[in-house]
């Protein structure tokens, strides 16, 4: 499983919300390349970028702080937050952006989906599904819609989509855990690459999310907080996937058998 440590960007720092909502927010914050330096420096080779601004605004008024932080870093980075036509993913690819995550423009703009993975292949693009009570949430999760989560995700299948990040907006921020169950269900029923986001509190949660076979995971305030340390949490995730490795692998044994 990979771990994407997160940084939400808004006005040019980095801050966390509670649970979605912009009048609960909390600056951690002004300079976030260094924060993404300091992930790098504790074993992390992803990052997860958010720009909250553009996720309301559908624009991209942090592009110049998502430069510097690709630059300093050289990280694996994937971004989402207002994304919402052709340019503006391919302004993000040419700073550098390597993964954009489509949200409200999935739902608002059918097809939409299907030409950005046309023009820039199905590694280029995922699609956030942010859900509240079940149902899809758009616009910076300040609207919700009638679509259930599974409905939603068997659409995106259906139409070539391979990575999808699940957020489960009652759990983010709210250090209460992630929501294991949700990404159980999904892992079983859809044959998506899943990234699981919200409430990763504990590296209890990340051992749990790892022995589900997830495609990965992200970290938020845990690591702001201390609750998570990024390290510890490297660790356990790159043991895990070693010792999958390993069963994996036939011994001497098992091949001297299979000759006989």
């Amino acid at each position: 499983m990979k771990l994407f440590p997160a940084i939400d960007i808004y006005n040019g720092c980095a801050v966390r919300l509670f649970k979605g909502d912009y009048n609960q927010m909390t600056v951690y914050s002004d300079n976030p390349p260094r924060f993404a330096a300091e992930f790098a420096a504790k074993g992390a080779d992803c990052l997860h970028l958010v720009d909250l601004e553009g996720a309301k605004l559908g624009t991209t008024p942090n592009l110049q702080t998502v430069k510097k932080i690709i630059k300093e870093t050289r990280m694996y980075t994937e971004l989402g937050g207002g994304i919402r036509s052709l340019e503006t993913i391919d302004a993000y690819r040419n700073i550098g952006v390597d993964r954009l995550i489509l949200g409200t423009a999935a739902i608002t703009e059918p097809g939409f989906v299907e030409e950005a993975i046309r023009q820039f292949g199905r590694d280029a693009i995922a699609v956030g599904v942010d859900i509240r009570d079940g149902l899809v949430a758009i616009k910076g999760w300040t609207e919700v819609t009638s679509i259930p989560c599974e409905d939603f995700c068997r659409s995106m299948e259906d139409i070539g989509v391979k990575t999808i990040i699940c957020t489960d907006i009652s759990r983010d921020g709210a250090m209460k855990g992630t929501n294991r169950q949700l990404y159980q269900d999904l892992s079983e029923k859809f044959s998506l690459d899943i990234m699981a986001s919200g409430g990763v509190s504990t590296l209890d949660d990340v051992k749990a999310l790892a022995d589900m076979n997830l495609y990965g995971a992200i970290l938020g305030k845990a690591l702001y907080t201390g609750a998570i340390d990024l390290a510890d949490a490297v660790r356990i995730v790159s043991t895990q996937d070693t010792g999958a490795a390993a069963a994996d692998t036939p011994t001497a044994s098992t091949m001297k058998g299979a000759d006989a």
